[in-house]
């Protein structure tokens, strides 16, 4: 059989409602027309995969009507946060206007006014702004914060309070230079403000939380935590974020006699903690962590530690430990001595350890030990350069692929 033949078998195949009108009589073109086959179908395998191995990414990043469908993106949780919708199925809110001049009387067309309204909204921005607030940013329920589409940074003030309330979506923000506030009066609701107390000078406060998700933000240089949850939060994801310059990242679990938080849930996933940072990536108390598939190229102390029982479960992560030999522990079982912590489930599988550094198990073997800390599947940790890759605020434009 001719390869004019072996083509046209393959062309018929791979489009079987062409039909040909006349003979072929030119061979390159049934090859162009192969090829084109082929590359149309992987372009339709692309829109389904990117390609990176990132579950989260692969789910919208190929689509170039993103914008025209910004709440897909609630679709595309994963892990213990996997629940959260923020403002699904809510009216779009444009943020016009980057001042905050009264944190009682927010004006129409500012981040404060939109977050603070009881219907479920989906907030985006006009267009690139810096927004420095004049006091914490505190949010109701059944809201999403999407940056794409603009260089979006909330900085040089107190930063988001995420205070017992759900289904809150923050995505592609730039947090950072947060500063303490309070001793004022903040409205967290069209019918209701009160006084708030000084805060601690959080990027991301989560007090009493539940169905969090945190993704493509980057967070660097505050007063306290990058991003902190505490006072039986739960069902949180903290995904895609690029984390650099910070002494105390991730504070998870309020205190080692605060018991409620036995029952916390978080997700830590597809991060990237970069230069900069000490240690705290995170530090857990009480509850049960997923720490997977992240890259840490960066700690100045320690990346994952904890008190009071936590369970941690490492999986496919990529840990770069420091040059320093006396900092090549991945771990750090805090204020306790060995004969508690050894009983502790703290449990590294399929983690990639370099430069050194190694990762101080503890506890259970048994997988039935985890599953409370199980929320996603992990992939190979040498998949993690490409999954994190653009971990951080995306520089999406309409009309393109993020």
């Amino acid at each position: 059989m001719s390869h004019l033949s072996l083509l046209l078998i393959f062309l018929y195949i791979l489009t079987p409602s062409f039909v040909f009108s006349s003979p072929v009589q030119d061979p390159d073109l049934v090859v162009h027309e192969v090829h084109r086959s082929i590359n149309a179908s992987r372009r339709n395998l692309g829109y389904l995969s990117c390609g990176t191995g990132n579950p989260i990414d692969d789910c919208w990043r190929c689509d170039p009507n993103w914008d025209k469908n910004r709440q897909r993106l609630a679709d595309c949780a994963i892990g213990f946060g996997k629940n959260a919708i923020g403002g699904r199925n809510g009216r779009i809110y444009v943020v016009t206007d980057s001042s905050d001049d009264d944190a009682v009387n927010p004006k129409p067309g500012t981040l404060r006014h939109a977050v603070i309204q009881d219907e479920p909204l989906w907030i985006i921005f006009k267009r690139d702004m810096v927004i420095k607030l004049k006091q914490e940013l505190v949010m109701n329920s059944f809201k999403t914060i999407d940056g794409r589409g603009a260089s979006v940074h909330i900085a040089g003030g107190p930063c988001i309070t995420i205070h017992r309330v759900t289904n809150i979506i923050i995505h592609g923000i730039n947090i950072h230079d947060c500063k303490q506030g309070g001793n004022a009066d903040i409205r967290d609701s069209p019918h209701h403000y009160g006084w708030w107390t000084v805060s601690d000078g959080d990027g991301v406060s989560i007090f009493g939380g539940k169905h969090i998700w945190v993704d493509h933000c980057s967070l660097s240089n505050c007063h306290d935590g990058l991003i902190d949850a505490i006072h039986g939060s739960t069902a949180i994801t903290i995904s895609n974020n690029y984390m650099t310059h910070h002494d105390k990242v991730m504070l998870l679990g309020h205190s080692d006699s605060f018991t409620q938080d036995k029952d916390m849930q978080v997700t830590i996933a597809f991060n990237h903690f970069g230069e900069g940072l000490v240690q705290r990536m995170p530090r857990c108390r009480h509850g049960y962590f997923h720490v997977v598939n992240n890259d840490y190229t960066h700690w100045e102390m320690y990346a994952v530690g904890g008190s009071a029982d936590p369970t941690i479960y490492s999986q496919g992560n990529r840990f770069l430990a420091p040059d320093d030999r006396s900092k090549k522990e991945v771990t750090k079982h805090e204020v306790a001595s060995e004969s508690e912590w050894k009983h502790w489930n703290w449990r590294s599988e399929g983690d990639l350890l370099l430069n050194g550094a190694y990762f101080r198990q503890s506890g259970a073997g048994a997988s039935s030990s985890y599953s409370r800390a199980y929320s996603l599947s992990a992939r190979p940790s040498s998949l993690v350069g490409s999954m994190t890759m653009t971990a951080g605020s995306l520089n999406c434009r309409k009309g393109t692929r993020c």
